[in-house]
């Protein structure tokens, strides 16, 4: 359904088994979808920037797990969140953490050609366009880039400036919209500005997937999805 409505590529999340990664694998060739992108599940529950060993080697085994279904479903791209700040970790403590554990990771991402990218989302770490840039340039890999969300940044900063500031670090995009009001709304209904998210897009050369990172829905539900996006990205 999906690709007839005109979606043709996608976003895939990490699954636990490898029979289950080869039934995600079948049914996205059978439908001629393809996974550009896998997000790693494992982040959140294990964050790279814990005090506990144990849980950092949980969140780098579902980092692996997620590069080699991604070499396994033809992506090029995993998505990060690199730390996580809490109650237990500082941010000077998540970033100096963090960093070592993602680069644990390289190795693995050459191997597959598979690029690392970091995403911006509220977990109270790489606040400012100036952190984010310096935490993926501290790396000085060109397997580590940046995974940008527009609506996430509407919470503390303007997506556009951030396109601009953040620049040809980008190799991914999540398009969702943010009210400050009502938190996130369909495409369209929130605070971004969309004709200058475009812009900015147009100024930095980007050229790669803009997935939409909504609910999921029925046929009339994603008809109406990819008309939003054809209409504020001008992509028809």
């Amino acid at each position: 359904m999906a690709v007839e409505l005109g979606f043709s590529e996608m976003e895939a999340q990490t699954v636990g088994s490898d029979e289950e990664a080869r039934t995600v694998k079948d049914a996205a060739d059978k439908a001629g979808l393809r996974i550009h992108s896998v997000m790693n599940m494992a982040h959140w529950g294990d964050p790279f920037s814990s005090p506990d060993p144990a849980v950092v080697e949980a969140g780098l085994a579902g980092a692996e797990a997620s590069i080699a279904q991604a070499a396994l479903w033809g992506a090029d791209t995993v998505l990060l969140v690199p730390a996580v700040v809490d109650d237990e970790t500082t941010y000077e403590q998540a970033w100096e953490r963090s960093q070592p554990v993602i680069r644990k990771l390289l190795p693995s991402a050459e191997k597959h050609n598979v690029v690392l990218a970091i995403e911006e989302v509220w977990n109270r770490f790489l606040l400012t366009s100036a952190d984010f840039n310096r935490y993926i340039d501290e790396f000085n890999h060109p397997l580590v880039k940046a995974y940008f969300d527009v609506g996430n940044i509407v919470h503390y900063g303007v997506p556009q400036h951030w396109i601009h500031e953040v620049g040809d670090r980008i190799v991914k995009l999540h398009l969702k919209d943010y009210s400050r009001k009502d938190g996130f709304v369909n495409l369209g209904e929130g605070a971004v500005e969309w004709g200058k998210v475009r812009q900015a897009l147009d100024d930095i050369g980007y050229k790669g997937a803009a997935t939409v990172e909504l609910r999921g829905g029925d046929r009339e539900y994603l008809r109406d999805v990819g008309e939003r996006v054809d209409q504020l990205l001008s992509l028809t």
